[in-house]
């Protein structure tokens, strides 16, 4: 299998780098599409780490305008000249077939099988990716040298697939907070041995997730990761959830995530949500660079959730976005194209992100006329344990200010240059004073 992996210095241990290429290197093998037993291998690996909920929707539901499709399964393709030699062999890479191809077995000439080849002449060493979810057909996907060196005769053609009617499968995983309000982090699943494009995303994802069910303290927002086949297993997640994805108050995409490049944020359609705003700051915060890009409707699973009828603000977080980098969707994306630092520095700002984020509230102040007497009940004389004395007590007035259910400490933050941490400690002794309550329609 191409794509040898390069030795990772970093200790081992729960999303060290070491940690999340060693998940990569294990899912790389699988030959996976957007239905099929490689996703439900996929899912049953990451389940090792979290404690993933399954699902299977049948082939033929109705989801918005999409059906489910028929399940794809193959387990074994191979084109093979008069000579006995198989010159493609899917057991050499996952990417030789085009996924959903349909089953075949049949002699063909030289000019005929042409017709079904796929190669890059630009990159002659590298296997292209290619698909034929929704239009039948066959095919297989090679090396250029190796196309140019086929020889003119007969060549047996056997794709042993089956394309029946199955079920669409995808893992959810959710982590409960004490609202019901949630935050929504999604990733696909579904490409064969890409490891950019998505293994570093499930990774990422799978340890965050882990992470995250692993702390002590509940968080504040309820966290649900999704793990789909990418474009229809995001519909179908949707039709499926409308009412529950109302509760979400925006999102993350992860993909592409493992490469040498510069973290890059794609925002979501309204372009300033509360993702967009605590990512922006988390990037240019704990980056020496980064990118920051506007949404535009093509891309990964943000376009479904950002689409006008959900309207849910989710961003996408990658490094070299898709299609900008020469190895992308071809074998080329191989283990030595993503690295454990890369993973690890992703891992990071997700985590980091998700800190903040949680901090984010609205409150109504419940003394508004005038600024109520801090003194009398001891706020001021409750400020020891802060480092900067001042910035408490600005952060008590900063609060008071603004909590008129419109603003929340994300706006605060922003007017006042406070942090998120500082702004939810001064919140916290505002509420036990009586001064401060949570502003209660939406949560």
């Amino acid at each position: 299998m191409p794509g040898a992996p390069r030795k990772q210095p970093e200790p081992s241990g729960p999303g060290s780098g070491a940690d999340l290429y060693a998940l990569c290197q294990r899912l790389y093998p699988i030959v996976r599409s957007i239905t099929g037993n490689g996703v439900r291998e996929t899912l049953r690996i990451l389940h090792e780490h979290i404690d993933l909920d399954i699902h299977e929707v049948p082939s033929g539901t109705r989801v918005f305008d999409w059906t489910v499709p028929m399940e794809w399964n193959v387990s074994e393709a191979h084109v093979t000249s008069d000579t006995g030699q198989r010159v493609i062999d899917l057991r050499d890479h996952s990417l030789h077939l085009v996924s959903y191809s349909e089953p075949v077995r049949t002699r063909v000439t030289l000019e005929q099988l042409q017709a079904h080849l796929h190669s890059l002449p630009e990159h002659p060493d590298w296997i292209p990716y290619r698909t034929s979810y929704y239009s039948p057909s066959w095919g297989f996907c090679l090396q250029h040298t190796r196309r140019l060196a086929l020889q003119p005769g007969s060549y047996d053609v056997v794709i042993d697939a089956s394309l029946q009617p199955g079920s669409l499968t995808y893992g959810e995983f959710v982590v409960p907070g004490e609202s019901s309000r949630e935050m929504l982090i999604s990733t696909h699943i579904c490409h064969p041995s890409l490891a950019n494009d998505n293994l570093s995303g499930i990774a990422v994802a799978t340890m965050l997730a882990k992470s995250l069910a692993l702390r002590s303290r509940r968080p504040h927002y309820t966290y649900r990761f999704l793990f789909i086949p990418a474009t229809i297993g995001a519909i179908t997640w949707l039709a499926r959830n409308e009412a529950r994805a109302r509760l979400a108050i925006g999102g993350l995409v992860l993909s592409g995530i493992g490469d040498a490049g510069p973290l890059t944020y794609k925002r979501s359609r309204a372009g300033n949500s509360t993702t967009d705003r605590v990512l922006e700051r988390v990037l240019r915060r704990t980056t020496g660079d980064h990118r920051i890009e506007d949404f535009s409707p093509y891309g990964y699973d943000e376009r479904q959730f950002n689409s006008p009828g959900i309207n849910l603000p989710v961003g996408c977080l990658m490094r070299t976005p898709f299609g900008r980098y020469p190895e992308y969707h071809t074998s080329a994306d191989n283990l030595d194209l993503v690295t454990g630092p890369a993973l690890a520095q992703a891992l990071a700002v997700c985590s980091t992100a998700l800190d903040e984020l949680d901090l984010v509230r609205t409150f109504t102040n419940l003394a508004p006329h005038c600024e109520p007497q801090l003194g009398r009940r001891g706020l001021y004389d409750d400020l020891g344990g802060d480092n900067d004395r001042k910035s408490a007590q600005m952060a008590l007035l900063w609060l008071l200010s603004y909590s008129d259910g419109k603003h929340s400490t994300l706006d605060i933050s922003d007017k006042s240059g406070l942090s998120l941490e500082i702004l939810d400690r001064a919140a916290a002794r505002l509420q036990a004073a009586g001064l401060l309550g949570p502003h209660r329609p939406g949560d």
